[in-house]
């Protein structure tokens, strides 16, 4: 709820940016920004023996796996307020993520982590002639307790 209203702060400060000739860059807030170094850190000495083209098996409920949920949940974050920016202030906050490569570091962390087949297993007693369910085709329910 509130990510959405944060980049109408960065749109009123955009007026006082001139055209200058250097390629400007406006980072997201501050603390999501920490929160996601801390967490590419962390990710890395998880995933820094796997290659990109190996998928990384994470146990459900394992420190490993709570910390790449928070890296996605973050990332999740990131998107929402993207979402809500003005298109001027996309492409500074794009320009930002860019320089401190943390777009690279996300494209790296998801390759190592999609598994090669992510078709969901369970109970499949459904509709038999249904499409394969698969994690890009299905929601995602976090049950929290």
């Amino acid at each position: 709820r509130l990510m959405p209203e944060l980049p109408k702060f960065d749109d009123e400060d955009l007026k006082s940016y001139g055209d200058e000739e250097e390629e400007l860059a406006l980072s997201p807030p501050a603390a999501l920004m920490s929160i996601l170094a801390t967490q590419e850190l962390l990710l890395e000495n998880i995933l820094e023996c796997i290659p990109v083209g190996e998928f990384a098996v994470i146990q459900p409920l394992s420190d490993e796996f709570c910390l790449v949920l928070g890296y996605l949940l973050t990332w999740k974050l990131t998107l929402a307020f993207f979402k809500a920016a003005s298109s001027q202030l996309r492409v500074l906050y794009s320009q930002y993520l860019r320089r401190i490569k943390s777009l690279n570091k996300l494209l790296y962390h998801l390759f190592r982590l999609m598994p090669e087949n992510p078709v969901i297993s369970g109970p499949t007693s459904e509709v038999p002639n249904k499409d394969t369910k698969t994690f890009f085709t299905e929601e995602l329910h976090l049950d929290v307790k």
